[in-house]
């Protein structure tokens, strides 16, 4: 299986976040996602030095590069929208599966189908994002209106293609803030 197929699958299974905040108190999922990203981190720090069987095979397949530090930004932004925004569940959930969901698919079309590069961006190409306009639109379409689920789509989808640092942390911090306007002040 393609390394960078593995790698989207495991950012888009991230999607269990949400389906334990049907579960559990806001307060009580933003601390397990601090115990997951520390003790994520601690692995990472760990696997330098051991093998740690199912993780290092999983780091082996799918680990960019030894500074590899994705994982801690992507749990970053998913903490961030949550404390930031949970006031408002509907627009959290719907930013964080723009990045879980919007995200990786964008990647994977991308990197399969993109032919046609997005004008001032030499690696990102129209069809990755139309992918994740098309699937984060639907996406927050679950839990929001129509026009604060365009808007929030477009905003994730702008955000992923020209964030100039890395994108998991702007992209579920950008869109629920946009989508709070659209919601709140239009």
């Amino acid at each position: 299986m393609d390394k960078e197929l593995v790698r989207q699958l495991i950012h888009a299974s991230g999607i269990f976040v949400l389906i334990l905040g049907l579960f559990l108190r806001i307060d009580v999922l933003i601390l397990l996602c601090v115990i997951m990203v520390v003790s994520v981190e601690i692995m990472f720090v760990l696997d330098k030095y051991i093998n740690i069987p199912v993780f290092s095979n999983i780091m082996s397949i799918c680990k960019r590069s030894e500074d590899e530090r994705g994982f801690l930004y992507f749990f970053i932004g998913i903490i961030a929208t949550l404390v930031i925004f949970s006031f408002n569940l509907s627009i959290a959930y719907s930013a964080i599966l723009l990045l879980l969901i919007g995200d990786s698919l964008s990647t994977i079309i991308g990197r399969r189908f993109g032919n046609h590069k997005l004008p001032f961006s030499k690696y990102k190409s129209i069809e990755g994002s139309l992918a994740f306009f098309g699937v984060g639109f639907i996406c927050c379409l679950i839990l929001l209106p129509p026009f604060p689920a365009f808007i929030g789509a477009l905003t994730g989808t702008l955000t992923e293609a020209y964030s100039p640092i890395d994108d998991n942390i702007p992209i579920p911090l950008i869109s629920a803030m946009i989508m709070t306007v659209v919601i709140y002040l239009i």
